[in-house]
């Protein structure tokens, strides 16, 4: 259906407007010429939304719009981002009416709902309505079409359920309500949506940024995805574990680039580049970053503790001492060892043409995700301080980097009402803080906010963790149905 609405947009010598689409028998006729166009397009069909149609039906509908993050966008993607806005547009027009222009932005989408008090600074709600692409080899393995937005087993299934539409149509479900209910916030409200989050978000959020600093906007705080409500996750943790998250890493991929002795393989020196390479990264690996507790990671720990057996809440509670037995535990884990430092990981080697040839150099691509406090310079120079060998070069990969933003404060008001909001959504749930391992669009809101914060509401199981970015992402309509809620609840506590 989105893919003929944008067709007719074209060519507007047919003169059916959307609304007359969703009216009259039009309807019919467009479905059977979508049969046709999909097949030849390789999109799937598209269910028909309709004003009427309930909150999972929408999302449904937008799951269907292949909105793949790509760039440069190709025709048939911006064709896709085009008929997602008419989406939007048609079935939120009050939201859709407080968009504001944002120069260069792409698809990416701010909405302003003005608040009463305009000394007070706005709160802004991230999200992105790209996804990622679905691997051709991974069709077949799922149980329901990955754009089919099909609604079975109460539960709505494709890309981007999860990640990100979700949060995407939770938060114009929510505005929208709290609109048509008469509420009028008294803190101006910032919906930011971006396009290109898989990729980078320079395209979309950092556009946004730019904008909202020409204005000398600051807001209170950000909230994006991130953290969840994780539940069968943590070791001995029985209740559900609600984290909001004060801060992400950053990310930067070095190149190591050995020289050395080549040749015939038959007489090898004891001067190659592979082996000098291999010294390199063993060194590495023998002296790691710095680690320690940083205090988003303190709180995760302090509100784990009293559902944790004796000896660790031991521990925990007497960290003041036995901090180093407890970093040591910790470290035994590689999710909870990344919470601690910043980490390397070896990605990519290349060396050598032939087994009887000694290649003149080789080379190694490192992965590091920056702890906040920890800076790009502070890597390079642990690099080369570690390596200690001027014949191995170290460059910054082009591309994608980025600083760890600024650990956000745990215990600011703005939190106190994030606790608030998801004590009342989620009240089985034990509400705690810590970090994103990855990274989100939010770190580029860093200069425009006091504090920024990170929290998705809805369920992150061991099954949940495969489905993102995996095969048969979906969400229960229940759990959808909740994220509104929380929504709602948020910013009526914020800005009411």
């Amino acid at each position: 259906m989105w893919l003929a609405v944008a067709l007719l947009r074209e060519h507007p010598e047919n003169s059916v407007t959307l609304d007359s689409i969703f009216a009259t028998g039009w309807v019919l006729m467009l479905i059977r010429v979508l049969a046709v166009v999909s097949l030849l397009c390789g999109w799937m069909p598209l269910a028909v939304p309709s004003a009427s149609l309930g909150a999972a039906e929408r999302l449904a509908a937008a799951v269907q719009i292949q909105t793949v993050a790509e760039r440069p966008l190709s025709d048939q993607g911006a064709t896709a981002f085009a008929a997602f806005h008419d989406l939007l547009r048609h079935s939120f027009p009050r939201v859709w009416a407080l968009r504001e222009a944002v120069p260069d932005a792409g698809y990416s989408v701010l909405y302003r709902w003005p608040g009463q008090q305009a000394d007070l600074a706005p709160l802004i709600l991230l999200a992105h309505m790209d996804v990622v692409p679905v691997e051709a080899a991974t069709q077949e393995s799922w149980r329901h079409p990955a754009f089919s937005g099909a609604i079975v087993e109460d539960a709505i299934w494709g890309r981007g359920t999860l990640d990100n539409k979700a949060s995407v149509l939770a938060q114009l479900e929510a505005v929208d309500a709290l609109m048509a209910a008469g509420f009028s916030p008294r803190r101006t409200i910032l919906l930011a949506h971006g396009h290109d989050e898989e990729i980078d978000g320079r395209g979309g959020a950092a556009k946004i940024v730019e904008y909202l600093q020409a204005r000398n906007e600051n807001a209170w705080f950000t909230l994006d995805e991130g953290g969840a409500v994780t539940r069968d996750v943590i070791d001995s943790v029985d209740k559900p574990v609600a984290t909001i998250m004060a801060g992400e890493k950053g990310y930067l991929s070095v190149r190591l680039r050995a020289s050395g002795t080549g040749g015939h393989s038959s007489t090898p020196s004891q001067d190659t580049a592979i082996f000098r390479l291999a010294n390199a990264l063993s060194a590495l690996e023998a002296s790691p970053m710095p680690r320690r507790l940083i205090p988003a990671v303190g709180g995760l720990l302090d509100a784990l503790a009293p559902e944790m057996p004796w000896p660790a809440r031991f521990l925990i509670n007497n960290r003041w001492l036995f901090e180093s037995i407890l970093l040591g535990q910790l470290e035994k884990s590689p999710t909870t060892a990344a919470l601690l430092r910043t980490t390397m990981a070896p990605t990519l080697l290349q060396a050598g043409v032939k087994d009887n040839v000694l290649p003149n150099h080789a080379e190694a691509v490192l992965n590091f995700r920056l702890l906040p406090g920890d800076t790009v310079d502070d890597v390079l120079e642990h690099i080369t301080t570690s390596i200690a060998d001027e014949q191995i070069s170290v460059s910054v990969e082009p591309g994608f980097f980025s600083e760890a933003p600024p650990l956000s404060d745990v215990d600011s008001d703005a939190m106190q009402v994030l606790r608030e909001a998801v004590s009342t959504s989620f009240p089985e749930a034990l509400v705690a803080t810590g970090i994103v391992l990855a990274t989100t669009d939010n770190r580029h809101y860093a200069p425009v906010r006091e504090n920024g914060y990170y929290f998705a509401p809805f369920s992150y199981t061991p099954e949940t963790a495969t489905q993102i970015h995996g095969i048969d992402e979906h969400i229960g309509v229940q759990e959808y149905l909740r994220m509104i809620e929380f929504y709602q609840t948020l910013l009526r506590l914020a800005a009411g």
